[in-house]
């Protein structure tokens, strides 16, 4: 038994990552261990379940690694909890397209997890039952199991809210008063990820945990999660996806804050694989880890950091000189370009970056159509891009899907804005390891 519950909202901006959060804070103080999870591609929000759970935070997302793999994910990562908290995307039932593929109801459907709704009840009271039994009674497979009310005004508003929504037949598990203290500061792309504010996020969550718990039954909450069935399906495992190499070489991973986007997956299939994975960051070490093989620079933020990236010349002339087979996604990819925002970079990619006011933002099935270490011609990838750059003056794309591509790769590079999830694709972490021993690549 694993018992669990999937954290919904009817639309994005409803205070799913404030209860969601702050659960997992507050289920956590009262000793309990919990597993946190998000549904869909998001990086930011796990970053925060994982300061309130103390363990990684992970995704589940049907499209990025089929939904053969959603409950076998799940179980590898709850493995040893008391219970699993699992913070869904945008509302509901908004998925990939009109079927609602990879919503938040399709992954609660395969976890066969009970939904809590979390409801915005600003500016309205009485409309709140409507709106709650239109979302129960909408598609059936899908259970609501309770109901938390956010951004409560008042005494009165509270008990109105509550009134109406005995009629609804769903429970009210929670009553979250509106509270400015607890506010996430935002930018471009979302949330401020945790790993960049430091002790001020440790804080965060803490206050967050805090509201949660004087303002929701966690009693309530958790014997709702009790309700969720046994799991059905295997559980993955990393060593199962991949062949170990020999002789542990060393894959040294890009970290700190202008690198934070990463599945917890990816360092457990390398270290699968037989590599030792080594965590660097580029703002702030001027030399790779001893014994790096290969080089992986995921994605974050790195037009925030540009002029520290820059001012670091000794590890930009590092990784031009590296030798090694690297993988770069969206920010590595601006890492490895000639110029972010006119700032000179590693110059391992043709083009320079830029930061613009428009939003590249969604699932891409692309087909790689040249050779690199992740990849090879004709081959299928299920990825999602997350951006608001473009790279100018750049080679033919290593990817191409339909209406866009993008990326470059040659047998050292694979460099693109698409981020893949490599619990779908574990060929990647096996050839980015076996090509670290590749003395044709090492030349």
């Amino acid at each position: 038994m694993i018992p669990r519950l999937v954290i919904a909202a009817p639309a994005s901006g409803s205070g799913k990552t404030t209860v969601a959060t702050g659960l997992i804070a507050a289920l956590r103080a009262r000793g309990g261990k919990v597993s946190p999870h998000k549904v869909g591609p998001d990086y930011i929000d796990p970053g925060y379940h994982a300061l309130a759970a103390g363990r990684p935070g992970r995704n589940l997302d049907p499209w990025l690694t089929g939904e053969e793999r959603v409950v076998p994910l799940f179980r590898h990562g709850a493995a040893g909890c008391d219970v699993a908290v699992v913070e869904g995307v945008m509302g509901l039932f908004d998925g990939r397209d009109d079927t609602g593929f990879a919503s938040t109801a399709h992954v609660a459907r395969l976890l066969a997890a009970p939904v809590v709704l979390v409801v915005d009840a600003a500016r309205q009271s009485r409309s709140v039952a409507a709106l709650v039994h239109g979302f129960a009674t909408f598609e059936p497979g899908v259970r609501i199991g309770g109901v938390i009310l956010n951004r409560i005004g008042s005494d009165r508003h509270e008990e109105l809210c509550r009134g109406a929504l005995e009629s609804a037949g769903v429970p009210v598990l929670g009553a979250v008063r509106r509270d400015d203290a607890v506010l996430t500061p935002s930018r471009h792309l979302g949330l401020i990820p945790a790993a960049e504010r430091g002790a001020r996020a440790v804080r965060a969550v803490e206050r967050l945990g805090e509201l949660i718990a004087r303002s929701c039954d966690l009693d309530a909450l958790l014997r709702l999660a009790g309700t969720a069935p046994p799991p059905a399906g295997p559980v993955w495992e990393p060593s199962d996806q991949v062949v170990p190499v020999a002789g542990r070489p060393v894959v040294a991973v890009a970290g700190g804050a202008a690198f934070t986007f990463s599945y917890a997956e990816h360092g457990e299939l390398l270290r699968a694989a037989g590599a030792d994975v080594a965590v660097f960051d580029p703002l702030r070490d001027e030399a790779l880890p001893d014994g790096t093989a290969a080089l992986v620079i995921g994605g974050g933020f790195p037009q925030v950091h540009a002029a520290e990236l820059a001012a670091n010349a000794r590890l930009l002339d590092t990784v031009t000189a590296f030798r090694g087979p690297v993988a770069a996604e969206c920010a590595g990819l601006l890492y490895l370009c000639e110029e972010l925002d006119g700032r000179k970079m590693c110059g391992l990619v043709p083009g320079r970056a830029r930061m613009t006011p428009r939003l590249t933002l969604g699932y891409r099935e692309a087909v790689a159509v040249a050779e690199s270490p992740l990849t090879r011609a004709g081959e299928r990838f299920r990825g999602h891009e997350f951006h608001r750059t473009v790279l100018e003056g750049g080679a033919e794309p290593l990817f191409r899907w339909r209406g866009g591509g993008d990326g470059f790769g040659n047998e050292r590079i694979t460099a693109s804005y698409l981020h893949l999830h490599w619990a779908g694709h574990p060929e990647a972490a096996q050839r980015l390891v076996s090509s670290s021993r590749s003395p044709s690549v090492l030349r």
